[in-house]
């Protein structure tokens, strides 16, 4: 295999890479994906929660998945279905098509990061890891730069469809390189796996996550809908619970939470997961639907966020070991707040060199959430529970960023309906500003066209009311979590470039 490692690792890079792109390509492209299927403001953050949902469900079987069935099948077949479920995506004519493809795409796509780096560690020597893993990382960051940019481009010179298309041929050259290059050790089916436990956490987060998704449409517990989605999900989840402190070796040890670093982490990282994607799936629609901004322009000006991550990462790389991680963490979580703070006062008057600024700024602080919250979160446990972990490390950053996306489309939907009745008691006839004939011009209460016009400008204010209160529901909630630093155990001093030691 070493005669092929320069081949195996630039396919493994090139699949990290197209799982990255979809973190970011899919969200400039939702104003247009909503007007082609005729979707609404709640069922078009469906395409983004049902891809998160099920890469959160499937991404802890991976491990079973991988001694069960060998390594590189599983890649292959993560492979082939992502490409194909792209190609669906792009061929959907309907919301619930896009959803449901959407939902494969995450499902298959769930075991391409583990996996990549699992096989660069096992055809590097120790000696060349390093570099292996940063090449790898490069692929990671390079995504959620390239993604917005890319994503413009494609929607704005083809069509929206091509976000997906583009996944078509960089799925066939690394299936093709994989299949010819990789070769993989014998499966392992004494490989066993708690059905139980994995079946009623994945229903419980299904059910859960739709009751968030369709809530607000369909009125909430008003719903008989609603209501049989919630009896769903807390049983399920009230089984899980029960079986997981029954069986002898469950889908999640209970044990693993004992850890006070963890636990912090992993809650921690569910809030940074909530706010980070929710704030992604709402900066496109504000910029293309409130600013006017093409979509070319809107992804142009959402690239550098990544590219502000990306840079934050590489300095934090350097400080780790050096500073106590909970400063790192500290300053991170000031900085993420201050980017949502910013963004409470905006209004589409606002420059895209501030779009641009916050944007960057908001990506510096999560380059220093990221790589240390890892850290805290993962370093204390036993050596056999880390990989345990971190699978629930990553189920809990998915779920967060899917009950995020639903709730803050939620809160926008809401917001702008309760706003524009707010608005609408000041708009009538007697209304001395109506007095002003230029002002009557545009905005005549007595005429239909007045009156859509009108209603349309109240509107507006209503969105833009709504967005800025979803930015400071985030930024509380930052702040909110922000004191679990202190849970970590303290950092003792450690050598540059080693992982840092907890008491």
């Amino acid at each position: 295999m070493s005669a092929n490692r320069g081949a195996i690792t630039f396919c493994v890079a090139l699949a990290t890479l197209m799982q990255a792109l979809d973190t970011t390509i899919a969200n400039v492209a939702l104003p247009h994906i909503q007007g082609s299927v005729s979707a609404s403001q709640d069922e078009i953050g469906w395409v983004l929660t049902s891809y998160i949902t099920a890469a959160a469900i499937m991404t802890p079987p991976t491990g079973f998945l991988a001694g069960r069935f060998g390594v590189k099948r599983l890649f292959l077949v993560s492979i082939a279905g992502f490409t194909i479920a792209s190609m669906l995506c792009g061929i959907a004519t309907s919301i619930v098509e896009i959803v449901l493809f959407r939902l494969l795409q995450g499902a298959f796509g769930a075991a391409l990061v583990p996996l990549s780096q699992s096989i660069l560690v096992d055809i590097n020597p120790p000696e060349q890891r390093g570099s292996a893993m940063a090449l790898w990382g490069m692929a990671v960051m390079a995504g959620p730069v390239l993604g917005p940019m890319i994503g413009g481009w494609l929607t704005d010179n083809y069509t929206w469809r091509y976000v997906f298309y583009i996944n078509v041929p960089i799925g066939i050259v690394t299936f093709l390189g994989i299949r010819a290059f990789l070769t993989s050790a014998p499966p392992d089916p004494r490989d066993k796996l708690d059905w139980t436990g994995f079946a009623t956490l994945s229903l419980a987060i299904a059910a859960f996550q739709i009751m968030l998704d369709r809530g607000e449409e369909k009125d909430w517990f008003g719903s008989a809908e609603i209501v049989t989605e919630a009896i769903i999900g807390a049983a399920a989840f009230y089984v899980f619970i029960v079986h997981t402190f029954t069986v002898a070796r469950g889908f999640v040890r209970p044990a693993i939470f004992r850890d006070r670093n963890f636990t912090a982490g992993v809650t921690l990282i569910t809030v940074v997961g909530l706010t980070y994607y929710a704030s992604l799936s709402l900066q496109p629609p504000y910029l293309q639907n409130l600013m006017n901004y093409p979509v070319v322009t809107a992804g142009l000006a959402l690239g550098p966020s990544g590219l502000g991550t990306m840079v934050s990462m590489m300095v934090v790389g350097r400080l780790m070991g050096k500073v106590d991680i909970r400063f790192l963490l500290g300053v991170g979580f000031t900085i993420v707040a201050w980017s949502f703070y910013a963004r409470t006062g905006w209004t589409p008057d606002v420059s895209e060199s501030a779009v641009v600024w916050v944007g960057v700024v908001q990506g510096v602080g999560m380059g220093f959430l990221f790589v240390p919250l890892s850290a805290a979160a993962l370093s204390t446990l036993k050596p056999d529970e880390r990989t345990e972990g971190a699978g629930l490390f990553s189920l809990m950053r998915n779920v967060g960023s899917s009950v995020g996306i639903s709730v803050c489309n939620a809160l926008i939907t809401r917001d702008t309906q309760v706003n524009h009745g707010d608005i609408s008691t000041y708009v009538s006839p007697v209304n001395r500003m109506f007095e002003d004939p230029s002002v009557a011009h545009y905005w005549n209460p007595l005429t239909a066209a007045g009156r859509a016009a009108l209603d349309a400008l109240v509107t507006r204010q209503a969105q833009i009311i709504a967005y800025n209160d979803d930015y400071k529901l985030l930024m509380i909630a930052t702040l909110v979590v922000a004191p679990l630093l202190f849970f970590f155990s303290r950092v003792e001093a450690s050598k540059p470039g080693e992982l840092p030691a907890f008491e």
